[in-house]
């Protein structure tokens, strides 16, 4: 008797070990695999992960799908072994994908939405000090669109209403969060200046430099960067009202070392690419200008064709012409349920670590190619290993053009500040 409740708890306690190793498994996949797939006609989907998963629709495994017509979509059911349900998914029948694979070095000019407001300070006047922005109700990263229903398009804009307000109440239309509010200020007399003051620090556009990825026939859209612009004050990626795109040449370098990111030094010139029409978290698009050599289109590959292991950056570090380096690439975990940061990108190629140190500041949006397939671009750097850094998936950016082509989309960056009030 005795022995047979000493196997009675051996057999509780090897199946609850049993049941808590499923669990912890089921919650490391429902971590690691994604909820959004896409698979080419013909194909069967496979799922990078370190334990067997198939994908059932209607009790039989995904490969009798291959007779879908394209852009079908469906829901599967994931099972761990085949036999233990974990997920579900959406899947999405697609053709396959080309691209143009570009590169190059590119500028952005562009100009926001209204006026930025990145700082708010207060005005010393004859009597005391006065902060009119902050009392009536003004906030860092409000876009400032209209000033007694005159638009708001430019820093000199402001400036020109506020020191002709007589120091009369005036009525603001901000964007705030997606939100636009009407807001109430008084401006004050600067002692400094004798001019009307708000104490409001404002930008009214940005310039940079980056690398453009692709560029999609089927949308006529150009993409690059990886990573939204973001003003350099707020954190915030600028809202965009116009902008555009334009070649550049690299003529310097500033080597990344470990805790001092590295940068390209780039000239822009005067050839315009395209029409910035978004700027998000996934990189800034444009609709293009010019024409594009389409005689080596590249298949973008899927989220599920990616491995770890060996790939190439196609990037300009002289002039205007892109070259190939050596890398390493591995799937970051939670990746397929992220929209921008999928893969960890490790340069190996001497010729590249010798020229930039690793990833630097206007290298993102190079292109990341596997097995002649683009699969991402470069987005980040580590700052304590310029070597290595973060990438997105060609996916994921092509599905951000692919909004655009189809009337969707928002947007854009930062530039150097001005005093308007």
């Amino acid at each position: 008797m005795k022995t047979a409740r000493i196997i009675s708890k051996v057999l509780f306690f090897m199946f609850l070990i049993f049941d808590i190793a499923v669990f912890g498994a089921i919650f490391y996949l429902g971590d690691l695999v994604g909820a959004d797939f896409k698979i080419k006609k013909g194909d069967t989907l496979n799922i990078n992960s370190p334990l067997p998963v198939t994908a059932v629709y209607n009790g039989t495994e995904l490969s009798s799908r291959h007779t879908e017509s394209e852009n079908s979509y469906f829901k599967v059911d994931l099972k761990m072994f085949g036999i233990i349900p974990f997920s579900t998914a959406n899947v999405q029948i697609v053709d396959q994908m080309h691209v143009v694979v570009l590169g190059k070095p590119f500028g952005m000019k562009l100009y926001t939405k209204g006026v930025l407001v990145v700082d708010i300070t207060a005005v010393p006047t004859e009597e005391d000090t006065k902060n009119p922005a902050k009392e009536g109700g003004i906030e860092v990263g409000d876009y400032i669109l209209s000033v007694n229903s005159k638009k708001i398009s430019t820093n000199e804009d402001l400036l020109y209403l506020i020191e002709n307000s007589r120091g009369e109440e005036m009525q603001f239309k901000i964007l705030r969060n997606g939100k636009e509010l009407t807001l109430y200020l008084t401006p004050v007399i600067s002692k400094e200046t004798g001019k009307y003051k708000l104490g409001i620090w404002v930008r009214d556009s940005s310039a940079g430099i980056g690398t453009l990825t692709f560029y999609s026939p089927t949308t006529n859209i150009i993409c690059g960067l990886g990573h939204g612009v973001c003003d350099e004050d707020t954190g915030e990626i600028l809202n965009l009202e116009s902008g555009e795109i334009v070649s550049a040449e690299i003529y310097d370098i500033v080597t990344g070392q470990k805790g001092n990111a590295g940068q390209l030094k780039g000239r822009l010139t005067t050839e315009v690419l395209g029409e910035i029409a978004l700027n998000c978290e996934g990189g800034v698009y444009s609709k293009a200008t010019e024409s594009f050599d389409l005689s080596t289109l590249t298949e973008i590959a899927l989220k599920s064709e990616i491995k770890n292991g060996k790939a190439q950056i196609l990037c300009t570090t002289d002039g205007k012409t892109p070259k190939l380096y050596d890398c390493k690439i591995s799937l970051k975990k939670g990746n397929f349920n992220s929209k921008t940061q999928n893969l960890l990108v490790e340069v190996t190629d001497t010729r590249l670590l010798e020229a930039t140190g690793g990833i630097v500041q206007g290298l993102s949006g190079s292109p990341l190619l596997q097995n002649g397939k683009l699969i991402g671009a470069v987005t980040h750097v580590l700052i304590d290993d310029p070597t290595k850094g973060y990438g997105i998936f060609a996916e994921n950016m092509l599905e951000n053009a692919q909004s655009i082509f189809n009337n969707v989309g928002t947007g854009v960056p930062d530039c150097p500040q001005k005093e308007a009030s």
